[in-house]
């Protein structure tokens, strides 16, 4: 019974690929990223951090269940994460290190310095103070209510257009 579900599964996966959000002429997903959603203790609180320490506003599909901020062709959702770990049919036991950050990019060493100025003024927890880093650029982390660790950093060979998208 496994392998035939298996077997339907994939005929159906080659049938129809743009089922999946492919180009019907690509047998690859498009390198792209549309939601990073965030596993978080407390909704509101979380909402209200990002509200309140980055200036962010929140998108009107946003719900008591799960709150939306549009970034640069992207979105960050916010989503309890014990909901979240049950949609993923994964345990809710992580702890420490995640194994991963996420990066804000700005375009001078000045800029990161006055991010971090102003986010340690509204009492979000600093990480790591900016300072030059081995790579040649310029990083400071942060931290939210849930540990998701935050760099703010300006890479001197990384061009970012008007609306701070990376140029290619």
């Amino acid at each position: 019974m496994k392998h035939t579900k298996l077997k339907l599964l994939i005929i159906a996966i080659i049938a129809a690929p743009n089922s999946f959000g492919q180009k019907s002429t690509s047998d690859h997903m498009e390198q792209r990223l549309t939601i990073i959603t965030l596993g978080v203790s407390d909704l509101k609180k979380s909402t209200e951090f990002y509200e309140s320490s980055f200036g962010w506003k929140r998108l009107s599909s946003s719900t008591e269940n799960i709150v939306f901020f549009y970034l640069n062709g992207i979105q960050l959702a916010l989503f309890d994460k014990n909901e979240l770990a049950k949609d993923a049919t994964v345990d809710n036991d992580g702890t420490g290190f995640k194994g991963m950050t996420i990066s804000y990019n700005t375009r001078s060493e000045i800029e990161v310095d006055e991010i971090i100025k102003r986010l340690k003024e509204k009492g979000v927890k600093i990480v790591k103070e900016p300072s030059k880093v081995f790579w040649g650029g310029y990083s400071s982390y942060i931290s939210d209510l849930d540990g998701n660790l935050w760099e703010i950093a300006f890479n001197p060979y990384l061009q970012l257009d008007e609306k701070g998208n990376i140029k290619k």
